[in-house]
């Protein structure tokens, strides 16, 4: 499966509730980091553990999904039940069909504010 293919099912299968499904798109020793929070995570077990721990009440939406050259980029929207909306970008390396590695920034829209220097440059998203 190209890489597109691979994320693409990987957040078809989150979106579907699939907490095992998930697992035979990673590599055994996948490494997935958060910089935003400062976290790693190590091994296709304990994504698959993440992702089936994560508290229900969310949907996800694709955005885009952009690929070539061994990886893939996508964006995604999180809207979560009474904790609020998340925007995802991930950047994943696919190598025979699974993924290896993948970098992923999360946060929620509006949550950086807008620096008053830039008022005049800028509007409102």
């Amino acid at each position: 499966m190209e890489p597109s293919g691979v994320v693409e099912s990987l957040w078809d299968r989150m979106e579907a509730r699939d907490r095992d499904g998930p697992a035979a798109l990673f590599a055994e020793d996948a490494v997935v980091e958060w910089p935003v929070s400062g976290e790693r995570i190590t091994g296709r077990d304990d994504h698959v553990a993440v992702n089936r721990a994560y508290p229900e009440g969310r949907s996800i939406r694709v955005l885009r999904i952009v690929a070539g050259d061994g990886g893939a980029v996508s964006g995604v929207e999180v809207p979560h039940e009474g904790v609020g909306v998340f925007r995802a970008v991930s950047f994943r390396t696919v190598r025979d069909g699974r993924i290896v590695r993948g970098t992923e920034y999360w946060a929620s829209p509006g949550s950086d504010p807008s620096p008053a220097w830039r008022a005049a440059f800028v509007e409102p998203v």
